[in-house]
């Protein structure tokens, strides 16, 4: 069965994701006016990534998946222009603006900023420049809209040799177990102990395995969504285990992976109950979240330029005006461009199969 209804909490989710990595890239410059207790929460805003890289394949898989197993490669360019449309305009308009931005910084004197390299453009325009082929660089938060791309492309494959609809729910959770311990491997083998780590080589790893533990916890909703109460239950629990865990000592590349994935299962399985996740404005903040995501880091490089003298110690009120600001130009690049071009773009790419 095809589910293609939304599960509100889970947008309103990705908005407070969303601006946990906004407070994550402005934590130093808030480091003179806010306790260091809340600057090492705030350090932690990269962990969001992971979120939804999980959150994602859940989406992906409850949205696709059965369209991709009826139709087979009939459905592929109907799924990846889908893809495309929703992440590819938006991401060109910020590289595009990254672009502006450099070539203003040369030409008033400042210099290239820096990461900032003309040779390496061409990566970040086919959106590859996480594949291994590029440092972070241009517009910062967009290396993981590339391996985003690269979960889209794999994710046909995935459907082609795995059936979690007839897959039993021992072997699907020996099958996540697997995931997550190889994540684990992966990090451990390379000596990163921080999911955030060596980002331009383990990117695309950390939201493959990531991306697939959503798969099976999309399979799982489903399996249990008609009797929710028990395995919310016990994905809260599980939660709140792994969470304490990881303040054990317990390695966050093994403990934090876990932990979203039964967190998102848990927001999956109260979603249809009464909840403040599902009110009008948080979820609002999750629509227009990825306009939030791709814009912030390139806005407060300007905002710095224009409004701070000393970036590492930037006044609060200073950094509310930056606040706002991101969430108008979000909401501005949401209904004035992104929702535009994606629906354009869909007009005129492949039909889904009849």
């Amino acid at each position: 069965m095809q589910v293609r209804h939304e599960l509100r909490p889970l947008t309103s989710a990705r908005g407070i994701a969303a601006w946990y990595v906004v407070l994550y890239h402005i934590r130093d410059s808030a480091a003179g006016s806010l306790p260091p207790a809340v600057i090492g929460f705030f350090a932690k805003g990269y962990l969001a990534v992971d979120f939804f890289f999980v959150l994602s394949g859940f989406v992906i898989w409850l949205n696709y998946g059965e369209m991709l197993r009826r139709h087979g490669a009939r459905a592929v360019p109907h799924f990846l222009w889908r893809r495309l449309s929703r992440i590819y305009p938006l991401h060109l308009l910020m590289l595009l603006v990254a672009i502006a931005f450099a070539i203003v910084c040369v030409a008033t004197g400042r210099g290239m900023p820096q990461d900032f390299a003309w040779d390496m453009l061409p990566f970040h325009l086919l959106l590859v420049q996480n594949w291994g082929f590029a440092p972070l660089g241009w517009n910062v938060p967009a290396w993981s809209i590339s391996c985003e791309l690269g979960a889209y492309l794999l994710f046909p494959l995935l459907m082609a040799g795995a059936d979690w609809r007839r897959t039993s729910t021992p072997m699907l959770l020996a099958v996540l177990a697997l995931l997550l311990a190889s994540l684990f491997g992966l990090f451990a083998a390379t000596g990163a102990q921080l999911l955030g780590d060596d980002i331009a080589h383990l990117g695309l790893p950390r939201c493959l395995f990531e991306f697939g533990m959503g798969t099976i916890v999309a399979a799982l909703w489903l399996r249990w969504r008609e009797a929710p109460k028990r395995p919310a239950a016990t994905a809260a629990i599980l939660s709140a285990a792994a969470l304490a865990a990881w303040f054990g000592g317990v390695p966050e590349t093994l403990a934090l992976p876990f932990a979203f994935v039964a967190l998102l299962l848990l927001l999956a399985l109260t979603a249809e109950g009464r909840s403040p996740m599902k009110g009008r404005v948080i979820h609002w903040f999750g629509e227009i979240s990825y306009a939030t995501y791709l814009a912030h880091a390139l806005l407060f490089l300007v905002f710095k330029i224009v409004f701070v003298g000393d970036v590492g110690g930037v006044p609060l009120p200073v950094l509310g005006l930056f606040l706002l600001i991101v969430l108008a130009a979000s909401a501005i690049l949401y209904h004035g461009f992104e929702l535009p071009a994606q629906k354009w773009m869909n007009r005129r790419g492949p039909k889904r199969p009849a």
